[in-house]
């Protein structure tokens, strides 16, 4: 049985080696539905369910992992920016503030489907414009929820972490090996 990543993150391709199990990458196309009535939570969980069950249909005899990401400030998601206006709307408002990263995974095999997430807080130290500014022009921001990576550039904007790093980084290691190892 194949290990498939329903997800095109570099990251989590060099996270799963970790746990000695070789994967492949197939991002999933879907147009993701967000049903606002879930918490969020729920709402992680189902989107990463989405995403894996959407590959699942043309690899039933696969393992398929599906994963989404959520930077939520108080009750504000914040995802991929779609430019420098927008990025750097999200990085004035995080800094110097605490905010809530979620990262939802769901696991679908042949008879078994599973979906859990794992989270942080996350503060930010205060940034000077110059710094925002600094911050974009790496180009970092605009593939990460809420405008950040924090295992690059961004880590030096980190105050405190509290949580599961690899919840932020969107692949919760401690979690999936655990799930791994019941369904595998």
């Amino acid at each position: 049985m194949r290990v498939i990543l329903a997800s095109q993150s570099p990251r989590r391709k060099e996270l799963i080696k970790m746990l000695n199990i070789e994967a492949i990458t197939m991002p999933s196309r879907i147009e993701e539905v967000i049903d606002e009535t879930l918490s969020h939570e729920e709402m992680v969980m189902d989107l990463a369910y989405q995403k894996a069950s959407d590959i699942f249909r043309d690899h039933k005899d696969d393992l398929v992992l599906g994963f989404d990401t959520l930077v939520i400030l108080g009750d504000k998601i914040m995802g991929k920016p779609k430019d420098k206006q927008e990025a750097r709307m999200y990085l004035k408002e995080l800094s110097g503030r605490t905010h809530r990263v979620i990262t939802g995974c769901a696991f679908i095999k042949k008879g078994h489907s599973s979906s859990f997430y794992s989270s942080a807080d996350v503060t930010f130290y205060p940034m000077t414009d110059h710094e925002i500014e600094e911050y974009i022009d790496t180009k970092e921001p605009f593939d990460k929820a809420g405008a950040y990576g924090i295992q690059g550039y961004g880590s030096k904007y980190i105050q405190s972490i509290y949580g599961d790093y690899y919840a932020i980084v969107g692949f919760p290691v401690s979690k999936i090996y655990r799930e791994l190892k019941e369904v595998i």
